[in-house]
């Protein structure tokens, strides 16, 4: 296909792993913009650091990408917050405008900067979104609206910084938006035409099981721990 710009990156962030919210915790969630560029590599952006490396962070999780478009629609939902005034409420690290899960399929390969990265998921949002924002079920809000971000997996390291482009360079699975898998895996959750035919994507492992089950049991598996967190 003919490369086609996608947006510009308005912001690269990234951020240390802290004590959180709850006993135990940590979190790297509250990511700040560098200046100039950061080498992009198989396990992320050199500076950055995850919480708990259990479920986030690692090759399928390398970067995470939010739209800022979705700032506005937050803030005529919960009001006025403090996180939505500057990139990073979300914990992302690439910040755009122009480009939201609407345009992406799973698959996609896209140059970042000099990297070129692949959408290997959509973001399932978890408890540290909701202690972050200080509303209860922000994370359940997230997961509802679609309005999640993405990962990318990094296929070519390269140095990304804010001004580079986004530039979609191959879409081998166009059937497949962000918002179709999002549907089958909250919404549409026991499709079993839609489970069979998502399994022959390359899914990342941990989808890939939660399909295989769905398929197995005829039902769909608890999202409590995700979303409540420990001790609530």
């Amino acid at each position: 296909m003919t490369p086609r710009l996608l947006a510009r990156i308005d912001a690269v962030l990234t951020g240390r792993a802290v004590d959180y919210t709850r006993p135990g915790s940590r979190s790297a969630i509250a990511k700040q913009p560098v200046a100039g560029p950061v080498l992009a590599g198989p396990e992320g952006l050199v500076g950055d650091e995850q919480g708990d490396r259990r479920v986030h962070g690692g090759p399928d999780k390398a970067i995470h990408h939010y739209p800022r478009d979705h700032y506005a629609t937050w803030r005529g939902e919960i009001g006025a917050h403090p996180l939505l005034e500057a990139p990073g409420a979300f914990g992302e690290n690439i910040s755009t405008t122009g480009v939201t899960e609407a345009d992406l399929c799973l698959g996609d390969r896209l140059r970042l900067g000099a990297a070129v990265v692949e959408v290997s998921q959509g973001r399932q949002p978890c408890w540290k979104l909701s202690d972050r924002f200080g509303v209860a079920d922000m994370a359940r809000r997230v997961q509802d609206s679609g309005r999640s971000g993405w990962y990318y997996r990094v296929l070519e390291p390269g140095e990304v910084g804010a001004g580079d482009e986004l530039v979609l360079v191959e879409r081998p699975y166009p059937d497949w938006t962000l918002p179709r898998l999002a549907a089958l895996l909250y919404r549409r959750t026991l499709d079993r035409g839609e489970l069979e035919a998502a399994l022959a994507l390359p899914l990342v492992p941990s989808w890939r099981t939660v399909f295989e089950r769905r398929l197995l049991r005829g039902e769909t598996e608890s999202w409590d721990s995700r979303l409540g967190g420990p001790g609530r």
